[in-house]
């Protein structure tokens, strides 16, 4: 056997196809932090940045980033859509392109870089779905005033309550799938755009029978551009469970 082909194994054992999706919208003045952060962990990650037309020029500095990164890429979209639809856009390109791990996470630095790896390291060693935390022994929230820590904490206490599932953290958008996770759940039948969409895919993970566990993280608010956050996505998600319940997944 030639060292070449012994070099190849290798590499191809020890860094699997895993692609990093991370929705944009005028966050110009983070992507360029963020590609340095994930890929000076040399995990092999692949990034793709979907980008929903964001004013501020945000593809712009992605495709600029391109030319220095082979390992990043950009699918572009005529507006704002909704969080929800850029993550199933992504999952999609993921699939077609056969990634064995898909990863979820925020352009703001809320999610460290620095624990993709654990998060990896969760679904390689017999996790379906892996969650960064907040809410499980270890996890905690930085930065944040007490009433929203507050508001957060109950808005997944209600969510088990109605699902009646045990995710300590029933919103959180720090994820690592497996790809057979992606290819089980109708992706197109999800009509949830924000923090419903993201409750509605650990809901439907567990109802197909995926195995599901929460690593501890520390979630810190951004520093640079503006939360997303706003009363109609709040909306959705608190009605938004009680429609889950109804969804037939199998």
């Amino acid at each position: 056997m030639s060292l070449l082909f012994v070099n190849f194994v290798s590499v191809t054992m020890t860094q699997p196809r895993t692609l990093i999706i991370i929705p944009t919208y005028n966050e110009k003045d983070n992507v360029a932090q963020m590609v340095q952060a994930i890929l000076g962990l040399q995990q092999g990650y692949h990034i793709l940045f979907i980008d929903d037309n964001s004013p501020d020029g945000t593809a712009h500095h992605i495709e600029m980033l391109m030319e220095r990164h082979p390992e990043v890429f950009l699918e572009k979209r005529p507006g704002k859509l909704g969080l929800g639809t850029a993550y199933i856009h992504g999952f999609k390109w993921a699939l077609k392109r056969d990634y064995l791990f898909i990863i979820e996470m925020d352009c703001d630095f809320s999610h460290d870089p620095k624990d993709l790896p654990r998060l990896l390291a969760a679904c390689q060693n017999g996790a379906d779905l892996s969650i960064g935390s907040r809410y499980v022994r270890g996890g905690r929230v930085s930065n944040w005033p007490l009433k929203r820590i507050l508001m957060s904490y109950f808005a997944s206490v209600y969510v088990r309550v109605i699902l009646l599932i045990n995710i300590k953290d029933t919103t959180a958008g720090f994820k690592c799938y497996q790809a057979k996770v992606l290819e089980a759940i109708p992706l197109d039948s999800i009509p949830f755009k924000g923090y419903a969409f993201q409750i509605c895919m650990k809901y439907a993970a567990l109802k197909l029978g995926f195995k599901v566990k929460e690593i501890p993280i520390t979630f810190v608010d951004r520093i640079v551009g503006e939360s997303k956050m706003s009363k109609g996505i709040f909306k959705e998600a608190f009605f938004g469970v009680w429609e889950m319940r109804k969804m037939k997944w199998k």
